[in-house]
């Protein structure tokens, strides 16, 4: 029977080449093995560069999620990263600064397939889940935010940093991020650039779950850095179980520092989410997942042609400044210089090579 169907991929399995893509088994509740059937893990795979995407990256993730949202055997689709480190950083701002900067056009080209890659998320036939293996921002922030749903270990931290490297987070975060947690909370972490840690995200609606990573001496730590007592009380001890907690910020840092990070726990989590899909009516659960996504595909389908073309063109001012510092600039100040920045325009000076060079941090004294 199987040798009679049809293939409806657009390109074969071989043809993905810049992320991994694995196909492991099903399990049931109680973690026994279901033959037939499985579920397909597709990583972002540049932990050097803290699994930020490329143009090849990303042209391979919609083939591969396209795949797996064809493959009859497949029950649930998890979308991860490489390592402990980050989950996806976003793009790879080397490719942006070497490449794209002062390219408009070819921006535009690029940014078609990172909205094919959101699209391929929300159009998936399967449920597919973030494990947010580490550190989610920017664009990593929303291929995170347009999946289903997004279990993180808990020393995670998400947010975005366009206005502050010469974007808008227009790749998904201005669309999506008002529908968990609302207008106010949205500006603080879009506008502002501010970054959330997981039990923040947790609390605001954000993830499905969280759990802890730290290992010290044998013990499972929740990330001591914002875990308190009080902040036991604020996040919900239900949420947080039984974890060892540190006293206060020194310890925790100290905690930190001693211990090393373990992903076993989060994979745990992870398998138990999917395994709950094999008992479900897959159309039901299908239909049910098209349905719920429509709040965020009104939101995306209405604005991602222009934003494409917005942020094509600030590839000619801001981005092109903005970039380049985050890519040339020493590690403890990649941003522009802002006053003079501002100082320029407002005096009416034109973008030119010559301002993106004076503001560039690598350049001060």
């Amino acid at each position: 029977m199987k040798k009679d169907l049809k293939n409806h991929n657009l390109c074969p399995d071989d043809a993905v080449r810049h992320v991994r893509y694995e196909m492991r088994p099903c399990s049931d509740a109680e973690g026994r093995v279901i033959e037939g059937l499985h579920h397909a893990w597709i990583w972002l795979d540049n932990p050097a560069q803290l699994n930020s995407y490329t143009t090849d990256a990303l042209r391979d993730l919609v083939v591969a999620l396209r795949n797996a949202s064809n493959d009859r055997a497949c029950v649930a689709v998890v979308l991860t990263g490489t390592g402990d480190r980050a989950f996806c950083s976003g793009g790879n701002t080397a490719e942006y600064a070497e490449y794209y900067a002062g390219r408009p056009a070819e921006y535009r080209q690029y940014m078609r397939l990172f909205n094919d890659a959101v699209s391929a998320l929300l159009q998936c036939d399967k449920p597919v889940v973030c494990r947010v293996n580490g550190l989610r921002v920017a664009g990593g922030q929303e291929l995170g935010m347009a999946c289903d749903f997004s279990i993180a270990q808990d020393l995670a931290v998400f947010g975005q940093a366009g206005p502050r490297h010469g974007s808008a987070p227009d790749g998904g975060a201005t669309d999506f991020l008002p529908l968990f947690c609302g207008i106010e909370r949205a500006m603080e972490s879009v506008a502002l650039c501010e970054l959330w840690s997981a039990h923040k995200a947790l609390r605001l609606g954000l993830l499905s779950s969280i759990v802890p990573a730290l290992r010290v001496d044998g013990k499972l730590f929740a990330n001591p850095r914002v875990v308190t007592e009080r902040a036991l009380d604020e996040y919900g001890r239900p949420a947080l179980g039984e974890w060892k907690t540190g006293v206060d910020r020194q310890e925790g840092e100290a905690l930190v520092r001693r211990g090393t990070v373990d992903l076993a726990p989060l994979d745990r989590e992870v398998e138990k989410l999917c395994a709950r899909f094999v008992h479900l009516m897959p159309e039901c659960l299908t239909r049910t997942l098209e349905s719920l996504r429509k709040h965020k595909l009104g939101h995306w389908d209405r604005n991602r042609e222009g934003s494409r073309a917005w942020l094509a063109l600030n590839m000619l001012g801001e981005a092109k400044a903005g970039f380049r510092a985050f890519h040339e600039g020493p590690r403890d100040h990649r941003e522009v210089d802002f006053v003079e920045l501002r100082r320029a325009l407002a005096r009416g000076e034109p973008w030119s090579d010559d301002l993106v060079a004076r503001i560039q941090p690598a350049r001060k004294a």
